[in-house]
């Protein structure tokens, strides 16, 4: 019985691809995303001496919007340190495919004000760069362990940290669905605005929403708006690479 009750127990246990999307109270990329039309993607997230320091890029539509972001950042009780950094970076890590306008962000803070650890201390590991946009963090997340001790595991986290963790999707290796993501090919902001015309039923027949209610609700121009709707279709339609 006790061999029997171990095997089903390994069984259970599989390698999950987690897409979540979090709030979480006192954070300095949520506060400050949320309050500008300007997002930013993690590149890197490390702790050394009881302080945190992140790589990022800040992207926007245009140049202004990144400067009042970084104001933004400069400004809030939750950091300690900003660098702009695009004279030091490695290209090898800027990510210009951001949006329009990108900068390169060093920002120092303290780990009381992160929910970095709360995850990777639990085992949940980033596969992808870790987005944040409209007062949210986008995580795709990696994780060995059965379904039922994700779930407690994150329970622990909403708890700790009084966050927000909504599961957006997740795959296993029994998951039958394509290993390419086509959205992946799409800058941020062309995603961003790709995903919500699907969400409100742009393109559905009839249509539920229009170009213009779209562009209000990003608080962008139409014109900007169908661009970036235009080039993520045509990245989407085109051929793959």
């Amino acid at each position: 019985m006790g061999k029997s009750t171990n095997r089903i127990s390994r069984e259970s246990i599989r390698t999950s691809q987690l897409t979540l999307k979090i709030w979480h109270p006192n954070c300095w990329t949520l506060e400050t995303t949320a309050a500008v039309d300007a997002g930013l993607i993690a590149h890197g997230v490390y702790e050394y001496s009881d302080c945190v320091s992140a790589l990022l890029t800040a992207y926007a539509d245009r140049t202004e919007q990144i400067d009042n972001l970084v104001t933004e950042i400069e400004n809030s009780e939750f950091t300690d340190v900003v660098k702009r950094i695009n004279d030091y970076f490695s290209p090898n890590l800027r990510t210009h495919s951001a949006g329009n306008a990108t900068e390169e962000l060093l920002v120092e803070y303290q780990p009381q004000n992160s929910i970095h650890d709360a995850f990777v201390s639990r085992g949940f590991v980033p596969e992808e760069q870790i987005r944040m946009q409209n007062g949210y963090e986008y995580w795709t997340v990696i994780i060995s362990e059965s379904r039922t001790t994700i779930q407690r595991r994150l329970n622990e986290i909403r708890q700790e940290m009084n966050a927000e963790i909504a599961i957006e999707g997740m795959k296993s290796p029994s998951t039958k669905t394509p290993k390419y993501n086509s959205t992946n090919r799409l800058s941020e902001r062309q995603r961003e605005v790709f995903e919500l015309a699907q969400q409100q039923g742009y393109y559905t027949w009839p249509r539920e929403t229009s170009a213009s209610e779209l562009a209000e609700h990003l608080e962008i121009s139409k014109t900007t708006m169908l661009e970036h709707l235009r080039k993520a279709e045509a990245k989407l339609l085109g051929p793959q690479r």
